[in-house]
């Protein structure tokens, strides 16, 4: 049944996409105001709104040496008071208005947005710059969120999902600013002063690193006059940072378990990916649909689930941060059953590996990537993340209009020569959390990362 409504779907997104064509070739404008902030816009006079998205260079994995968590911890306490407002009348001024706005630290960047009606926008852009530039950091504001953030941690520090993810990781890419571990987070959070957490806002939130997009009813004059009002008055260049290239190893054991007594063993798979500048990149993201990625269209949902009931869902994606990839999925199954689950998603990514996708998997993939792509520019928000997306990864203003002739373009022959190199490799690292009861080779890790 779900095999025979591949081609209803595919149908239903080729009409869909074929209805959102005005909004796919989407008019950017490259906006540089008088202090020279550079922003793209799309101007979009239906509703009375303003959605801005910005975003930093420098995330989490830039954070000072002994100070883990300090990033998370010092964005998470800009909304928490600014100016001349202390954290209730800072969400007072925001609610009375219904002003969204949020900001976060990422591995990579420090990210956020700020959602605003028209007549409302002067205050959502003076709420958005005190936020950026005049942050309180108030004592009581520091210890709410330093005890809502350990008190986080604590959960994660056996918390199944969280330790699969992080013993992949370590296991994967080994020491790096992307792995640190969780006690050291703790004991950076645990550590951090007043002045610690404003000298990480003062060296990454600069206007060198800055990446905006807008989206709304607002023209170029107006974008570049908000702009300055908003972001003018941050330092004009961040601190310098390095952070090393992550490269996967697959030179230790292949197979690791982490002990614990669940009725559901949790399984991560993967190895090296591929870069978003690669000129793979659409013929990588084709074979992960057929692998992985397509929900219910994909081998390894119609090897596991539905012929043999094996797990309610199995996924793969291609992981890009800014200084590596990975090719990675993850599942779960009953503890019984977790040998022949693995045996089998092995068995079908080395076939990928040798055989590629067919030619009627090629042309799925080919529309749901296609098709699906203007679905989820369901929002302003959606746009201007979109925006800075683009810009951040140095794709091109002209992106959205060359997309799809670049998916089209990929041919089997490039399909199956990049499933080589994608999965071809030394077999895939797989860490399991739960029991490792008859799965060959597999080495037993007792201590969390």
């Amino acid at each position: 049944m779900i095999r025979r409504a591949v081609m209803p779907l595919l149908l239903v997104l080729a009409i869909v996409a074929a209805a959102l064509q005005p909004a796919r070739a989407m008019d950017i404008v490259r906006v540089v105001s008088p202090g020279g902030i550079v922003a793209w816009l799309v101007r979009d006079t239906t509703l009375p709104l303003l959605s801005l998205q910005f975003r930093f260079r420098g995330g989490t994995a830039a954070e000072p040496a002994g100070l883990a968590g300090v990033g998370r911890f010092a964005i998470d306490l800009l909304d928490e008071g600014a100016g001349d407002l202390d954290a209730t009348a800072f969400a007072q001024a925001l609610e009375e208005r219904a002003i969204t706005l949020d900001i976060s630290a990422g591995g990579d960047n420090i990210g956020g947005g700020l959602r605003v009606l028209d007549a409302h926008r002067d205050q959502g852009a003076d709420l958005l710059r005190l936020m950026l530039t005049a942050p309180r950091f108030d004592a009581a504001a520091i210890e709410r969120v330093r005890a809502r953030l350990l008190a986080g941690y604590a959960r994660e520090t056996d918390e199944p999902r969280a330790l699969l993810r992080r013993t992949f990781q370590r296991l994967a890419i080994g020491d790096h600013p992307y792995t640190v571990p969780l006690a050291a987070e703790i004991a950076g959070t645990q550590a951090a002063t007043q002045e610690d957490l404003r000298r990480f806002v003062a060296a990454r939130l600069a206007r060198d690193n800055l990446t905006v997009g807008a989206v709304g009813n607002i023209d170029a004059a107006e974008l570049g006059a908000l702009l300055d009002r908003v972001f003018g008055a941050l330092p004009a260049m961040s601190a310098p940072f390095s952070v090393p290239e992550a490269h996967v190893r697959l030179d230790g054991p292949r197979t690791v378990v982490v002990p614990r007594a669940l009725p559901q063993a949790l399984k991560m798979f993967g190895g090296p990916g591929i870069k978003r500048a690669d000129p793979d990149w659409f013929a990588a993201q084709i074979v992960n649909y057929v692998l992985g990625g397509g929900g219910f269209n994909s081998r390894l949902m119609t090897e596991l689930r539905e012929k043999r009931g094996l797990t309610y869902g199995v996924s793969t994606m291609i992981a890009v941060p800014d200084h590596g990839t990975l090719m990675i999925g993850s599942f779960s199954t009953e503890t019984a059953r977790a040998a022949e689950a693995l045996a089998l998603v092995k068995a079908e990514w080395r076939r990928m590996a040798e055989e590629g996708p067919d030619a009627e998997e090629l042309e799925n993939a080919k529309a749901y990537l296609t098709g699906s792509f203007p679905l989820g520019l369901d929002s302003s928000t959606s746009v201007a993340r979109l925006l800075v997306a683009l810009q951040y990864d140095g794709l091109g203003i002209d992106y959205v209009a060359r997309r799809d002739a670049l998916i089209r373009g990929v041919t089997l022959d490039d399909a199956r020569r990049v499933a080589r190199r994608l999965l071809g490799g030394p077999e895939m690292l797989t860490v399991i959390v739960g029991a490792a009861d008859g799965i060959p080779d597999a080495v037993i890790q007792k201590t969390a990362p």
